[in-house]
């Protein structure tokens, strides 16, 4: 209203007036205040108040009353509200003549519906800083963002998130009943997160007054406008629902007051001529209000009440008392400042500590921190305000006033900022808009792989997956996915056949172990996976899911992966196969068969059979393909090469669906992991036993010593032995149990291993069958033919 009357007046002759901020010219004729802030001894022509209604409201009722019975213009007074007010206002003020203005727009009820189906230019309702949050975060992500507005906030940081609504770069608005008043916007449709609040006492459900207020910022003047709930707040009651529809409501019972014909002789006297009764029926007495409350505090300081022992003293203690906490935290602090201030203007100066002044309002000058931060300083600096513009308490009331303004004002744009960062995705809310008015979308790939819809960014080409930007979600990412995919079509099949021809190099095994065992890369990217296959050596190629890739197209990329991975496996284990397709025969061939089934090495006992039936050609043949029969174990030596051991390993994984870390690289013996299958660490070339695993060639090694060494007699563990296979002398036990050694006590209670002997073959003296035994008779009737 200001800003229409400055259009038609000029600036230098309009005042403003707010418990928030003052803009006074030096003669204005025209006085736009909150009516709390009104100059009431100011005599004018005309004087108008809104919302009148607001002498029934129980926190700031008692002002609109006092000011309904005794503000006037000379010419005319215009009281402009609801129509519950009218037979109140015919008792009190007798005289008035009634004017009924109807609603020129319809408002319908809509009944409910989820957040994310509201229609553009809705304004969402809720009744706590927490819901409004919470309700704007999921507005961002489903629909690109929301205006947020609180009580709370600056008048400035309320203009801009309100002008960013009215200009359309969002489509929603989420707020508190703090649009109910004095916010006059777009608005088609007003739906309630939250049918109940907290009005400083308990928490009940709204009114159908309150509901109507609020509902009631939809459609406007000409335009029609609709109301309902978020799925979150049920269904409204039908009966409230009908009321606020016909705009009919019961009448007012009875107007909040408070007397204002004050005894200041002291201040128990002010406090007891608060309490005075009402003098009408009509009129109930106002709940205690903060400004009582506080001077209720500071009269039960003994120094503060030694101040104001005359009556100047006291009204002066009223003015501070009357200080607004815009916090509205019910602190305190609140008092404590206030007590403070009184002790100051009471004292010899009169006036406020400059200094005090400056460190109080230098603490507020800092844009840092969130949103509620910077809210509560916004508040804090909102009362420092009010005080500067009380001329007579301070030296240089210009210059504080100045400085609290450039305070709230960058402190205003920095919450406007982070409001604005927080809960407006303006990329998604233009996509969003786009794809609500059924508009084609343009979509096209950079070189680096960014995916781009209408010019902004919406996600990357990852190999041949679409991956959206986090930020893009819901039904929206799917119409993205949808306008990506027509725009990639050609990239892709561009793609596949650069994948087709690209050398080898390009491609590589992963070796991130965030990913999945065997996934395959492309120029970095993931683009495949192993999986098992016919046999361990024949692992098969899955490309990754891709709604981009047709099935003709996927065929291509395996088959060539397939290639590829074909050949690095030729090449780590080229000893292996040429053991497979060596020429050999009889039990050579048996013996390479069994190796190259393992992988590379069997227990000698499981070979025993062909070893005892093999030639020495054949000997020589296995050994020139690498083969090493040893005391315990036969292998192929080459297996053991790093290379060898790592493929082997991811063979075994891909195999088996785990991913156990495989032995680093000319590690001769590792503590076996839990929970790891023996199976894993014979297929790398290390045998288990006893929680350690060693490579065979040391193995070997160790067996060859161990039986140098007990040619001589029993042989204790010593540091040469476990250097064999890399342990401590205190790990080797395991290891010599493996080659079948067994511990005895020493003569100096150290254990010294020995290798039991073979089994003893049969005595020279044999025991003579029983003459009753069944094999005695057949040896009688053997005798007996033979006779």
């Amino acid at each position: 209203n200001y800003d229409r009357v400055v259009r038609l007046k000029g600036r230098s002759r309009v005042a403003l007036v707010t418990g928030e901020e003052k803009i006074l010219p030096a003669n204005p004729d025209y006085f736009v205040c909150t009516v709390e802030s009104m100059p009431v001894d100011r005599l004018v022509e005309f004087l108008a108040i809104d919302e009148i209604q607001l002498c029934a409201d129980p926190e700031r009722g008692h002002v609109f009353t006092e000011r309904l019975l005794s503000a006037r213009g000379s010419e005319e007074t215009m009281f402009l509200g609801a129509e519950t007010i009218r037979p109140l206002l015919r008792r009190l003020v007798p005289r008035a003549a009634f004017e009924t203005r109807a609603r020129l727009s319809s408002l319908t009820h809509t009944g409910y519906r989820k957040l994310t189906r509201l229609p553009p230019r809705s304004a969402v309702v809720a009744f706590s800083a927490a819901d409004v949050y919470e309700t704007a975060e999921l507005l961002r992500r489903q629909r690109g963002g929301t205006a947020v507005v609180l009580g709370a906030l600056s008048p400035r940081t309320r203009n801009a998130q309100v002008d960013m609504y009215q200009a359309g770069e969002v489509d929603y608005l989420v707020a508190t009943d703090a649009i109910g008043m004095g916010l006059n916007m777009d608005i088609d449709h007003v739906a309630f997160a939250r049918l109940a609040k907290f009005d400083g006492r308990v928490a009940r459900r709204l009114r159908a007054t309150e509901v109507a207020q609020i509902a009631g910022r939809a459609g406007r003047h000409m335009a029609d406008g609709t109301f309902g709930t978020t799925a979150t707040a049920g269904a409204l009651d039908e009966a409230v629902a009908a009321a606020v529809e016909a705009h009919e409501f019961e009448p007012l019972t009875a107007l909040m007051w408070r007397n204002t014909d004050l005894d200041f002789r002291s201040p128990d006297l002010l406090l007891r001529s608060l309490r005075w009764a009402p003098p009408s029926a009509d009129l109930h007495r106002s709940p205690e209000a903060d400004d009582q409350l506080a001077l209720a505090a500071l009269a039960r300081d003994p120094d503060l009440a030694r101040l104001a022992d005359n009556p100047a003293a006291t009204r002066l203690l009223w003015e501070v008392c009357r200080i607004p906490d815009f916090r509205k935290v019910l602190s305190d602090d609140h008092t404590r400042m206030l007590g403070r201030i009184f002790r100051q203007l009471a004292g010899a100066g009169g006036r406020l500590d400059p200094d005090w002044v400056g460190r109080q309002t230098a603490r507020l000058d800092r844009t840092d921190g969130d949103i509620d931060t910077l809210i509560s300083r916004i508040a804090h600096t909102r009362t420092w305000t009010y005080i500067a513009h009380r001329a007579e308490w301070l030296d240089d009331p210009r210059h504080w006033q100045e400085r609290a303004r450039a305070i709230e004002d960058r402190l205003s744009d920095a919450l406007h900022d982070r409001l604005t960062q927080r809960f407006v995705d303006r990329r998604a809310t233009v996509l969003v808009r786009r794809l609500a008015d059924g508009g084609g979308l343009a979509g096209a790939v950079t070189r680096s792989g960014e995916v781009l819809v209408e010019g902004e960014f919406v996600g990357r080409l990852d190999g041949f997956r679409f991956m959206v930007d986090s930020a893009v979600q819901g039904d929206d990412a799917r119409a993205l996915l949808s306008v990506a995919r027509r725009a990639l079509r050609d990239e892709i099949a561009a793609r596949v056949r650069r994948f087709e021809s690209d050398a080898d190099d390009v491609f590589a095994l992963s070796d991130d172990p965030a990913e999945p065992t065997g996934t395959l890369l492309w120029n970095g990217d993931p683009v495949a996976r192993l999986v098992p296959g016919p046999d361990l050596l024949s692992p098969a190629v899955r490309p990754l899911p891709s709604e981009l890739l047709e099935p003709a197209a996927r065929d291509r990329v395996a088959e060539r992966l397939q290639t590829w991975f074909a050949g690095r496996l030729s090449v780590a284990m080229a000893p292996l196969f040429r053991l497979r397709d060596a020429e050999l025969t009889g039990s050579a061939r048996g013996i390479a068969y069994q190796l190259v089934e393992s992988l590379g090495a069997c227990r000698r006992a499981e070979l025993e059979p062909l070893l005892r039936s093999l030639a020495k050609a054949d000997r020589r043949a296995l050994s020139a393909l690498g083969v090493r029969i040893g005391t315990a174990h036969v292998f192929l030596t080459p297996a053991l090469k790093p290379r060898a051991i790592a493929m082997n390993a991811l063979l075994w994984a891909v195999a088996n669906r785990q991913a156990p870390t495989p032995p680093p690289a000319g590690c001769l013996s590792v503590a076996m992991e839990p929970g790891v299958p023996a199976s894993f660490y014979r297929c790398c070339g290390y045998w288990p036993g006893a929680g350690r695993a060693v490579r065979l060639d040391c193995l070997e090694r160790l067996a060859a010593m161990a039986a140098r060494l007990r040619r001589i007699g029993p042989f204790a563990a010593t540091p040469q032995l476990a250097r064999l296979v890399g342990t401590t002398v205190a790990e080797l036990p395991p290891m010599l149990a493996l080659l079948g050694y067994r511990a005895q006590p020493g003569e100096d209670g150290q254990p010294l291993y020995r290798r039991p002997p073979a089994r003893p073959g049969r005595r020279k003296g044999r025991r003579q069958p029983s003459t009753e035994s069944p094999f005695a008779e057949l040896k009688d009737l053997a005798t007996r033919r033979r006779s």
